[in-house]
Order: C-alpha cells, then sequence, then structure tokens
C-alpha cells in the first residue's frame, strides 16, 4: 500500500491544472466575498472559514469520485490482480484526497491574511487551517461513493449536483439563520453545514452557531464511519461481480 500511495500522491501532484484550479477557485470567491459581505458586517474570517470549506471540500470530492473514471477503463480489475487489497487501495485514494484538500485551505487563508481578512489568534488559525483540512474526511469518502456508483460518463453532473447542494443548503456562502425554518433543518443534516461550523469557529473566538464545535467534530466523525462502511461494501459488491 505504501508504494501505491506514493504513485497515487506523486501522479495527483504532477497535475499542474487540477492543483491550480482546486486552489485558484476558492482564493477567487474570497476576494469576491470578502468585500461585500464586509458591508454587510460579517467578518472577513468569517467569509474565509465559509471559502476554505468549500475549497477543501470540492478537492477531496474531485479525487474521490475520480475513481469512476478508473472503474471506466478498467484500472481497478487491473489493481485486484495485485497483492494491493481493496481495503489498501481505498485508504490510499482517501489519503491523497486529504492531501489535495489542504493548499486550498491554505491558499485561502494565506489570501486572507495578507489582505488583512484574517486577523486571528494563533488558535484561530490552527481551527481555520488545521481544523477545516482535518474535517474533511467525510468528503473524500464521499468521492470515493459517487465514483463507485457513477458511470465516467455521468460523473459531472453527479458530482455537480452534489457540490451544489453542500454548498449552498450546507450554508458555506449564506448564513444558514437567513434560510426559511425547513431548509435550516435540511442544512443542518449535511456534513458541510457541521464542517463550516468549525470554519466560522476561528472567527468568532472558538464559538460555533449549532452548538459549539465538539458537536461538529462528533457529527463529521459519525459521517465518516458511517461513509467509510458504504464505501466498503460498495467496493466489495464490485469485487464480486467482477
Amino acid at each position: 500500500m505504501t508504494g501505491y500511495l506514493a504513485f497515487e500522491i506523486r501522479r495527483t501532484l504532477r497535475d499542474a491544472k487540477f492543483l491550480l484550479f482546486a486552489v485558484a477557485l476558492p482564493v477567487g470567491i474570497y476576494l469576491l466575498m470578502a468585500d461585500r459581505f464586509a458591508d454587510q458586517g460579517a467578518p472577513a474570517a468569517y467569509v474565509m472559514g465559509g471559502v476554505a470549506v468549500f475549497g477543501a471540500m470540492k478537492a477531496a470530492l474531485d479525487v474521490g469520485a475520480r475513481t469512476a473514471v478508473e472503474r471506466g477503463i478498467g484500472w481497478q480489475r487491473q489493481l485486484r490482480l495485485t497483492p494491493l487489497s481493496g481495503g489498501g487501495y481505498l485508504l490510499a485514494k482517501a489519503s491523497v484526497a486529504m492531501v489535495v484538500a489542504l493548499p486550498p485551505v491554505a491558499g485561502v487563508s494565506l489570501v486572507a491574511a495578507l489582505t488583512g481578512g484574517g486577523d486571528l489568534s494563533a488558535g484561530g488559525w490552527a481551527t481555520a487551517v488545521l481544523g477545516v483540512w482535518a474535517g474533511t474526511g467525510p468528503f473524500a469518502l464521499l468521492g470515493l461513493l459517487i465514483g463507485q456508483f457513477a458511470s465516467a460518463r455521468g460523473l459531472q453532473a453527479y458530482q455537480g449536483a452534489v457540490v451544489l447542494v453542500l454548498s449552498f443548503v450546507g450554508g458555506l456562502f449564506i448564513p444558514v439563520s437567513t434560510f426559511p425554518a425547513a431548509l435550516a433543518v435540511v442544512a443542518k443534516v449535511l456534513p458541510s453545514y457541521w464542517l463550516a461550523e468549525i470554519g466560522h469557529a476561528a472567527a468568532l473566538g472558538g464559538h460555533s452557531s449549532g452548538g459549539g464545535s465538539g458537536v461538529a467534530v462528533l457529527v463529521l466523525a459519525l459521517y465518516t464511519l458511517v461513509l467509510g462502511v458504504a464505501v466498503a461494501v460498495r467496493y466489495r459488491r464490485d469485487t464480486a461481480r467482477a
């Protein structure tokens, strides 16, 4: 598994266009939104938290969902002929997704600091960067699950719909407090809402609006467990059919 993990990391990091887009998109969104929300009284660091979550989430989903292409070309069938176990393959993919999720978070945080939008304490920066990054695990697994169900042809449609729902309904760009009551309930079911709680806590002095960062950590851990089981079950069924 170690050799395969190193191979996957090298292959992903060599994709300069993917990495550039993964960082440039959230940074651009932050620059567009920071001034606008500042006029409405929202701290730039609060905006930074939501956009950093978006960048990490999207990058992790993109890497995991690429398994749909690998399934389509028969790469997974080839790997089953090697000593690499199914668990090792999935763990390597999830690990690569976590690696790729870090640059968007760091990029948005760096730009916020350079533009004066990240006036945080040391603990606040740790929450904004490491806290958001560590909470990206469920999205890496969700990307893998999408990749195990979707075909290469339909991948972009599935992936785009999931990112859209998680981003806007999850409250990454629009505060959930402004939602209608029914939509706010739906938002609090989504993992993106709880990861945003961690990101927003950095701007609120360690306090989030949905029950505290501790609750967010527990919810994200539960999502990680459930999605991990779902990915493993789906992969075994694919293996049995093969």
